[in-house]
C-alpha cells in the first residue's frame, strides 16, 4: 500500500498522542506506587513492635500450647488487581494459588478475594470464590480492608468452632532482585516456627518484661495485631507489585512506540526526499525543454504571392 505523506503525518500524530498517554500511565503508577510502599515500610515497624510484645509474652509466661489438630475449615484470601493493563499479574498468582490448593480446592478451601479481576482469574482456573472486595484506592483503604478481612476471619473461625481454622493468603510481593513474584504464606494458626524463634532469641535489654493484663486477653491483643499487620502488609505489597508490573508493560510498550515512531519518521524522510527529487526532475526537464530551439514547421507551406 502506498503511503502520502498526509497520511504519515497522521500516523505520526497518533503514535505521538499514543506515547504520551503510555508515558502519563507510567508516570502514574510510579506516583501511586509511592504511598503503599512507605505503607509497607510503616507496617513492618509496627509488626516488629507486636513481634517483640509477643516475645516479652512468651519471656513471661512460657511457650504457647499449639493444638495439633487438624482445622474444620481452611481460608486462603488472595490479592490481586482490581485494574487493567499489568501483564499476567492475577493470571499467574491464580495458577500458583491452584497448584497450592490441589486438584479440588472446591471441596476443602474457603476463598476470599481483593480485585475483581483476581476473581475472573480463580473462576478461570475453576476456584469458586466465596467473597470478593475491591481493592484499596488509597494508602487509607488498606487499614479498612484489613479490620474487614480480620472480622471475616473472626466470623469463619467462631463458625467452625470447636475446631481452630487454619488461614493462609496469597498475593504478589517484591523480591530483591526487583521483580515480583508469588507468596503464599499460612496466617492461621501461628507459624510454630516463628514461636520458636521468638522463644529462642535473647531479650534486647537488661529490664526483664513484665506484661500487665490478664494472659488471655493479652495473647488475644497480640495475635490480633499480628493478623492485622500480615494482611496489612499483603495488601500493600500487592498493590506495590501492581504498579510496578504496570509500569513496566508501560516501560515496554513506550519503548515499542519509540520504534514506531521511528519507523514512520524514516518512511517520512524518505517519501518527502523522493518527492523533492522527482519535483526538481521535472523542473530539469521542463528547464531544458526551454533551451531547445523551436523547429520550424515544414508541414506548412507558404501560399503563394
Amino acid at each position: 500500500m502506498t503511503q502520502t505523506l498526509e497520511s504519515l503525518a497522521r500516523k505520526t500524530a497518533s503514535l505521538a498522542s499514543i506515547r504520551g498517554i503510555v508515558h502519563t500511565m507510567k508516570t502514574v503508577s510510579v506516583i501511586n506506587s509511592a504511598p503503599y510502599e512507605q505503607a509497607a515500610e510503616a507496617i513492618e515497624a509496627f509488626h516488629a513492635t507486636v513481634l517483640e510484645g509477643l516475645q516479652a509474652f512468651l519471656y513471661s509466661h512460657g511457650p504457647l500450647q499449639l493444638s495439633p489438630d487438624p482445622p474444620a475449615r481452611q481460608v486462603m484470601i488472595v490479592f490481586g488487581s482490581d485494574h487493567g493493563l499489568c501483564g499476567n499479574y492475577n493470571e499467574a498468582l491464580a495458577e500458583d494459588v491452584l497448584r497450592y490448593l490441589g486438584p479440588d480446592p472446591g471441596a476443602a478451601w474457603t476463598l476470599l478475594c481483593v480485585g475483581a479481576q483476581m476473581a475472573d482469574a480463580l473462576a478461570e482456573q475453576g476456584i469458586a470464590v466465596e467473597q470478593t472486595h475491591l481493592t484499596p484506592a488509597s494508602a487509607d483503604g488498606i487499614v479498612r480492608l484489613a479490620n474487614l478481612l480480620a472480622q471475616e476471619l473472626d466470623g469463619i473461625r467462631r463458625d467452625s468452632l470447636p475446631r481452630p481454622l487454619s488461614a493462609s493468603i496469597a498475593h504478589c510481593e517484591r523480591r530483591p532482585d526487583g521483580l515480583g513474584g508469588s507468596a503464599i504464606r499460612k496466617l492461621l494458626p501461628i507459624d510454630p516456627a516463628l514461636i520458636a524463634a521468638l522463644q529462642d532469641r535473647g531479650w534486647r535489654s537488661r529490664s526483664l518484661p513484665v506484661p500487665a493484663g490478664p494472659p488471655e486477653m493479652l495473647l488475644g491483643e497480640l495475635l490480633r495485631g499480628h493478623l492485622f499487620a500480615s494482611l496489612f502488609r499483603a495488601s500493600a505489597e500487592a498493590l506495590v507489585t501492581e504498579n510496578a508490573a504496570r509500569m513496566a508493560r508501560m516501560q515496554q510498550a513506550e519503548r515499542a512506540v519509540d520504534d514506531r515512531l521511528e519507523d514512520v519518521t524514516a518512511e517520512t524522510r524518505n517519501l518527502r526526499q523522493s518527492e523533492i527529487t522527482a519535483e526538481l526532475l521535472d523542473l530539469i526537464a521542463g528547464f531544458e525543454a526551454l533551451r531547445k530551439p523551436r523547429r520550424p514547421n515544414r508541414s506548412v507551406r507558404e501560399a503563394p504571392g
